[in-house]
């Protein structure tokens, strides 16, 4: 590989049934940044890729019989997608309540040492941020929760 352009090793996809308004609101309430948008000659989103730090996402629209956005099946969701956040939790997560977005849990600092909250998009995928604000060891993390935790940590 050349250059300074690596590729994530991994990225997930995402299906709406309004793709284009998908994209706004990712803008709008999360700050993810388009970087690849292709359409079709009828201007029709035939794919996106959006970013946020070293991590993307596609987006699309429902264009198979098994692609469904949470919305077209009563707001199941298969997947819980987590983002990493560098800092700005509290604000990040304030920006997304104003927008409208159901939230699940509010923001709470977690046993492992992260403060999380979750969120649904106006199309029913639900989301996690989460910002590490201290150190925790694997030892503090399971005497906190009880579990074992195995791996690594």
């Amino acid at each position: 590989m050349t250059g300074s352009s690596r590729r994530p090793s991994f990225g997930s996809g995402v299906y709406y049934r309004d793709p284009w308004a998908a994209l706004e609101w990712l803008e709008k309430a999360f700050g993810f940044e388009r970087a690849i948008v292709i359409t079709d000659n009828d201007g029709n989103l035939a794919y996106a890729q959006m970013q946020f730090g070293d991590g993307y996402v596609m987006i699309g629209s429902e264009w198979a019989d098994y692609i469904a956005s949470p919305a077209s099946v009563g707001g199941k969701n298969t997947q819980n997608i987590h983002v990493q956040l560098a800092d700005g939790i509290d604000d990040h997560y304030e920006r997304v309540r104003r927008l409208g977005a159901e939230i699940l849990q509010e923001p709470a600092e977690q046993f492992y040492g992260d403060r999380t909250y979750r969120v649904r998009d106006p199309e029913g995928h639900v989301w996690t941020f989460e910002q590490t604000v201290r150190h925790v060891s694997r030892q503090q993390a399971e005497q906190a929760s009880g579990l074992k935790i195995e791996g690594r940590y």
